[in-house]
């Protein structure tokens, strides 16, 4: 039977804990936002076809990308990263999207909607992991929140005039 250390990391448990359970649903959320992602990727249409297809792949690679350091910090931390559809559809802040898939517009819509509130999970987690001196995480979550308001920028972009 192998031995648990406890960790001395410089941040208590209780407040380890508040990261976790935040990077938990920063997790299901950015899992979430990537499955949409993907499912706009294969059943866009419409004469924004290449360009959807193209920018949507981009997309749901760089969130795939993302998945992984958030669960490595979570287990940095002492605690289990949630990894089952059940965990992520009871952490996620973001809706799932109809069985039949929407127009481009409609797509674009939700995208953008998913990218801003992962960015605003990000920032909430943020004021914690500062509040802890975890820079680690803080560093994390800047480039999770420039990476998503970059991309809804980008997305919003597409649907002016």
């Amino acid at each position: 039977m192998a031995k648990t250390t406890s960790i001395q990391i410089g941040i208590p448990e209780k407040q380890r804990k508040h990261i976790a359970d935040g990077l938990s649903q920063l997790l299901a959320d950015t899992y979430t936002l990537y499955l949409t992602t993907h499912n706009f990727h294969w059943n866009v249409t419409g004469p924004q076809f290449n360009t959807l297809h193209t920018m949507f792949m981009g997309q749901y690679t760089e969130l795939w990308n993302a998945v992984d350091p958030i669960a490595e910090r979570i287990r940095s931390l002492g605690f289990f990263a949630p990894g089952s559809y059940a965990q992520f559809t009871k952490l996620t802040s973001l809706s799932d999207v109809p069985a039949k898939p929407p127009k481009a517009v409609t797509m674009i819509e939700t995208l953008i909607k998913g990218h801003e509130k992962v960015a605003a999970t990000a920032r909430r987690i943020f004021a914690v992991a500062s509040e802890a001196n975890d820079q680690p995480t803080a560093d994390l979550l800047t480039q999770r929140m420039d990476i998503h308001e970059k991309t809804a920028w980008m997305l919003r972009s597409l649907l002016e005039s």
